[in-house]
């Protein structure tokens, strides 16, 4: 089972989402990121996983046709892969992920 932690900026971005918005984030993790995780396959097209090219080890995950999160590999903990959560919100928050 994969962990997570939240850095400061991601947790006041979830915050500026709607309740709609965080729905449909929580709802793609728990639904298609974290079972992609636990098979250790590449991720679904449709999650469109793809490097963020300006920011070495971070990820970019799309959760809405404007929905973009920003994450990371942290250090491993108990028994699967760790993630870091930096950044959610629209496609605006790739220019500081």
């Amino acid at each position: 089972m994969p962990t997570f932690e939240t850095l400061p900026r991601f947790t006041a971005d979830l915050h500026h989402l709607t309740p709609a918005q965080r729905r449909r984030f929580r709802r793609v993790v728990l639904d298609a990121f974290v079972p992609d995780l636990r098979t250790g396959r590449p991720f679904r097209p449709g999650l469109r996983v793809k490097r963020v090219r300006v920011a070495p080890g971070v990820y970019e995950l799309t959760w809405a046709p404007d929905g973009r999160a920003t994450w990371s590999y942290g250090r491993e903990r108990d028994h699967g892969c760790h993630i870091v959560w930096r950044r959610v919100g629209t496609h605006s928050i790739l220019t500081v992920p």
